[in-house]
């Protein structure tokens, strides 16, 4: 009896703290490991950073046209704007 008593109770207590501790532990370990981008998402954000900064240049571009062309153009973009919102 006493040799079955010897490994009942540390399995007892191995089952009923050790093992649930060590699987959260190693599950917590497993999501932070995981929390961070992929290799894909950050191609994918890297070629998204570029693509916006294409078009901030294309646009600061399309901004100095227009200066050059047509001085006025953010003064009545700024009208227009007020009339259309007064008129509701």
């Amino acid at each position: 009896m006493s040799s079955i008593l010897f490994f009942f109770v540390p399995t007892v207590i191995f089952m009923g703290l050790v093992a649930p501790l060590w699987l959260v532990l190693h599950y917590v370990s497993k999501s932070r490991a995981h929390k961070g981008l992929s290799e894909d998402d950050r191609h994918t954000l890297s070629s998204a950073l570029a693509q916006v900064e294409k078009l901030e240049e294309r646009i600061g571009t399309l901004e100095t046209i227009l200066d050059a062309e047509h001085p006025q153009w953010r003064d009545d973009e700024a009208n227009h704007r007020y009339q259309g919102s007064t008129r509701r």
